[in-house]
């Protein structure tokens, strides 16, 4: 959502990091943080900061674009919410757990949603490798690891939903 997980889980980071989305797609990320460690980079400070892309003008245009249409658009939150819940929902009672925070979401092969990085990496990695390559014969790209995770976007229609929720639920099961 709007504010990223610092506004999810109600923190105030001395130092934030921000790609992807400021760029709408394009090359382009920023950082910025409490005035005492934003007075460290030059030239205030001593601390030199420079990119390929600081100020390209198409980055940034894309950026303001998208986050434009973001905050036009603030109930795509929500709809992307439910959207994950019904992909979750396909995969119950299903031999492996799905993990979700908004749009974002992965199904593991093991019996207990992963807590840490050391806990999914004690997932099926070869019942995985099928799965995917299940995923694929219905034209369904998954990340190819089961330690990437997966996002849905505003593109995604309801059909392709329904789509992938059928997927999921023949997949696993199969």
């Amino acid at each position: 959502g709007i504010g990223g997980a610092q506004k999810f889980y109600g923190i105030t980071p001395d130092l934030t990091t921000l790609g992807k989305i400021i760029g709408g797609g394009l090359p382009l990320s920023a950082f910025g943080g409490k005035k005492e460690i934003m007075e460290l980079i030059a030239p205030a400070g001593p601390v030199y900061q420079a990119g390929t892309f600081s100020g390209n003008p198409l980055s940034l245009a894309a950026g303001v674009a998208a986050l434009k249409e973001i905050h036009a658009s603030r109930e795509m939150y929500t709809a992307l919410d439910k959207a994950t819940d019904m992909i979750r929902d396909a995969c119950q009672g299903k031999e492996g757990s799905f993990v979700k925070l908004g749009s974002m979401f992965k199904f593991f092969f093991r019996s207990a949603p992963p807590e840490n990085y050391a806990q999914a990496k004690e997932s099926d990695t070869v019942k995985f490798r099928s799965f995917w390559e299940k995923m694929f014969s219905k034209k369904i790209f998954l990340p190819p690891s089961q330690f990437e995770t997966n996002f849905l976007s505003k593109a995604h229609s309801g059909e392709d939903i329904e789509y992938l929720s059928s997927a999921y639920e023949s997949c696993l099961s199969a």
